[in-house]
């Protein structure tokens, strides 16, 4: 009987233990940049490259605006750097421009991992995992590796740095980058 009763037990074990496992995170924690100077990193970025997402569907011309918002910063929230975000991107199929306006704060003193809401009380993870040593381009994901953002400071980013930065991707950080888009910029 009680090797019966020790049996059962670490049965459960086992399979609450198997349970955990399957609902983990199947990727690896994913790493970010080990500092990221925000008053370097404010200004226009264009969008080279993006894996398909909802709110980007049909466009091209994308920009990333950051600027310093310092219109509502509360007294707890006063360590964080509070960044305003314009997003704007023309539709293919329409020609019209449209933006959508949010806000980011660091939740560590590395300023590589951000919150970013545009629509409030929705926040996402917005992880800087590459980052030139010169600020003209980087690149942006976040743990589930369903978002990915090639940005630049310019329109065009060389070829070859494209190409290394997809070959990283998929082989240090486990992206599937076989659905990439690489976006119009006119």
């Amino acid at each position: 009987m009680y090797n019966l009763i020790f049996s059962n037990k670490i049965f459960i074990v086992c399979y609450l233990a198997l349970i955990f496992i399957s609902c983990s995170n199947k990727y690896p924690q994913l790493q970010t940049v080990k500092n990221v100077n925000i008053n370097k990193y404010l200004g226009t970025w264009y969008e080279i490259v993006r894996k398909p997402n909802r709110f980007e569907k049909d466009c091209k011309n994308v920009t990333a605006n950051y600027s310093k918002e310092i219109d509502n910063i509360k007294e707890n929230d006063k360590d964080k750097n509070i960044i305003k975000v314009i997003n704007k991107c023309t539709k293919i199929s329409t020609n019209k421009t449209s933006q959508a306006l949010g806000e980011a704060y660091n939740i560590d003193k590395t300023n590589s991992k951000l919150k970013v809401s545009f629509f409030w009380p929705f926040w996402g993870d917005y992880h800087i995992i590459i980052l030139d040593k010169d600020y003209k381009y980087v690149v942006v994901g976040e743990p589930s590796r369903e978002y990915l953002w090639i940005l630049a400071r310019q329109k065009k980013l060389d070829k070859n740095i494209v190409d290394n930065i997809l070959k990283k991707l998929k082989k240090e950080y486990k992206y599937n980058i076989k659905d990439i888009i690489y976006t119009i910029q006119e």
